[in-house]
């Protein structure tokens, strides 16, 4: 075998080697308090980025944060204007969350009022139920604040032009609501932004 063919058989080797080593699927565990962004699209980093922000400034300086007794409130979602499927209950679940460890929030569980009221005819219908043991009625409490919020983004590329990059532009803005459901006056407001670009090579995997 001449060397010309030796190191060609050597560098196919090598080669189907490394094609192997980098076709490998690998894991690991990774930190949920760790920045992580593979592009520019929303991920869980700005979940986590979005709550922090919104729930110190709604503890410290809206109309609810001086109040002695915790007042009763329901979220009504956050509304998904962007062009991505996001699941928005996440943010909300994240700061009800917040909120109620703090100690100075209520919340009306309105995703189990479908349940409750199942319940509570059951236990005064069914006569499964002894009297002493019933929930009594008309004993809910009424919501005395809602909290809604929308969910809106903008996307930007480069214009067609000639380069061994694209980049790419990603912007979100939460804008959170805070409304007294007595006056239907809104008692504070706030907003969260976040930005990011993304650069790709016109050719890769």
């Amino acid at each position: 075998m001449t060397s010309h063919i030796k190191s060609s058989l050597l560098v196919a080797v090598i080669s189907a080697f490394c094609l192997i080593i980098g076709c490998t699927a690998t894991t690991r565990t990774v930190s949920t308090d760790e920045a992580l962004h593979y592009d520019e699209a929303y991920d869980f980093s700005d979940k986590k980025t979005i709550v922090k922000n919104l729930v110190e400034p709604l503890l410290a300086t809206s109309p609810l944060s001086g109040t002695t007794e915790p007042p009763v409130i329901i979220i009504y979602g956050i509304a998904n204007r962007t062009s991505e499927h996001i699941d928005t209950s996440g943010i909300t679940d994240d700061i009800r969350e917040a909120l109620l460890k703090a100690g100075k929030f209520r919340f009306i569980n309105e995703t189990q009022r479908g349940n409750i009221a199942t319940e509570t005819d059951y236990q005064y219908n069914s006569g499964a139920v002894s009297p002493e043991t019933r929930i009594e009625r008309a004993r809910q409490a009424g919501a005395k604040y809602m909290l809604t919020g929308t969910l809106r983004s903008i996307e930007k590329e480069e214009p067609r032009q000639v380069r061994l990059k694209k980049k790419s532009l990603r912007y979100y803005s939460l804008h959170l609501e805070l409304t007294d459901i007595k006056t239907s006056l809104i008692s504070w407001a706030h907003s969260v932004e976040l930005a990011r670009e993304a650069s790709r090579p016109i050719i890769g995997w």
